[in-house]
This record gives C-alpha cells, sequence and structure tokens, in this order.
C-alpha cells in the first residue's frame, strides 16, 4: 500500500519561502502552502504590504514571517535567505512569484524597462533559486522549487505589447527545465506554473482595456482565474504528491493554451 493521500499533501514542520508574496497570485499561493502545514516567509519590496499579508494568514491560523527586499538586487537575495535560515533555519520550498510588466510596442520599447522586466522577472528567479539551494536545498540534498512562468511565455500575441514580458516568461519555461535537469541529483525538484488571466494589480490595466469577458470568452472554460485555482497546482508540485514531477510547465489558464497554442 502506498501512503495516505492527506500524508502526501500534508506540509507539516516544512518552511515556504514565497516572493512577490504580500498580495495576488503569491499571497493565494502563500496561503495555500500554510494551510497545508508549511510555515510561510513572505519577501516583496513593501513593508506595509507585508505586514497586512503575515496578518491576514496569521488570523488563518498560519504561521506567517515577512522580510522587504527587492527581489532583482542581489545582496537583498541574499539577506532574505541568511534571515530566513536565522528564523526558521530551513528553506523547503521556494515559490518563485517576484514579477513586474511593462507595455510598450516593439519599436519604442524602452531599455530601462526592458532591464527592469528582465533583472526581476528572470534574474531574481536565478538569484533566490541559487541563494536557497546553497544555503538549504543542496547541504540536505531535498527541495521544491516552483517557479511562476506565463501563458505569455508560451507564444507570442498581436494584441497586447509586452516584449520583455513575454520574453522574460519564456525565459523562466527553459529556466525551469535546465535547473530541473541539473539539479535533481541533488533531490530537488524544479517545475513552474503559466497562469492565464487573474485579476490582479499587475493585470488591471490589462483587463480593464481588453474586458475580462472578452479574455474569459477565449477560454474553453470561459472564465478567468480566481482566489482558489492557483492552490492545488502549487501544493502538487510543493509536496511529496509532486515528488516524481520535474521540468514540467503547467499552464493554469482555462484551457487557453490548448487552443491558442503554447
Amino acid at each position: 500500500m502506498g501512503t495516505p493521500i492527506q500524508q502526501l499533501f500534508d506540509l507539516s514542520g516544512q518552511v515556504a519561502l514565497v516572493t512577490g508574496g504580500s498580495r495576488g497570485l503569491g499571497l493565494q499561493m502563500a496561503e495555500a502552502l500554510g494551510e497545508a502545514g508549511a510555515k510561510i516567509m513572505l519577501t516583496s519590496r513593501k513593508a506595509s504590504d507585508l505586514e497586512e499579508a503575515a496578518a491576514d494568514l496569521s488570523a488563518r491560523g498560519i504561521d506567517a514571517r515577512w522580510i522587504a527586499a527587492d527581489a532583482s538586487d542581489p545582496l537583498q537575495v541574499v539577506k532574505v535567505v541568511d534571515e530566513t535560515m536565522q528564523r526558521v533555519g530551513r528553506i523547503d520550498i521556494l515559490v518563485n512569484n517576484a514579477g513586474a510588466t511593462w507595455g510598450a510596442p516593439a519599436e519604442d520599447y524602452p531599455l530601462a524597462a526592458w532591464d527592469k522586466v528582465m533583472n526581476l522577472n528572470i534574474r531574481g528567479l536565478f538569484l533566490f533559486a541559487q541563494a536557497a539551494a546553497k544555503a538549504s536545498m543542496i547541504p540536505r540534498r531535498r527541495g521544491r522549487i516552483v517557479n511562476i512562468a506565463s501563458i505569455a511565455g508560451l507564444g507570442g500575441t498581436m494584441e497586447m505589447k509586452f516584449i520583455a514580458y513575454g520574453t522574460s516568461k519564456g525565459a523562466v519555461v527553459n529556466f525551469t527545465r535546465t535547473l530541473a535537469a541539473e539539479w535533481g541529483a541533488y533531490g530537488i525538484t524544479v517545475n513552474a506554473l503559466a497562469p492565464g488571466f487573474f485579476p490582479s494589480k499587475m493585470t488591471k490595466g490589462t483587463l480593464e482595456h481588453f474586458g475580462a469577458e472578452k479574455l474569459a470568452a477565449a477560454a474553453p472554460l470561459e472564465r478567468i482565474g480566481d482566489d482558489d485555482d492557483l492552490k492545488g497546482a502549487v501544493l502538487l508540485f510543493a509536496s511529496a504528491a509532486g515528488k516524481h514531477i520535474t521540468g514540467q510547465i503547467l499552464a493554469v489558464d482555462g484551457g487557453v493554451s490548448a487552443v491558442h497554442g503554447g
């Protein structure tokens, strides 16, 4: 007989570090991991947002802490990882969620915007993965890394002008596969979620411009994501239930990528 299913998804005693965890999809995933028993360390740039998010999680009975930092700054990334190790002793799960976007036609795209998006969306993922692996996962020969890509990284779009965002998320896809291949020997799984449209601060402008109903109509399930739709997927990748899954990209998009390529 195998392991009971509740035990496979149980994260009791584990620590999850969630970047960009103070709101939106990051907070949704932190909530899921915390409800499964993990201690949560949130990080993002704004202390006030983090304090509020940690309080919300604590009110749900989740052990939550926070550290304010810029995920694109190598010194601050190391500070977050070192402080997490000092405060809770380990990092079992890393959810690489921090990200940004910037809209402009490719021919007029500002270099400063390109650098900002690329530094946060892919360089930051590398920095956090490297620091967490060296501090905790490689020495303990176990870890779960969940990178947040996007369906924008699975194909191009004619309507949405976000060349750096789409490029960075495409890079996250192959970063995930390449790192999974290299770090499997350490017992570390590396997977990615590729969300479609979810209501968030980042997507607010896009949803208002194109209309949530129009974007929902493009999905076979005829809806956009909600506050629950990433919870099961991130828990699968973070738990023992997903121990034989690595290097995979799971689109959570209502079926958009099934009919529009990717």
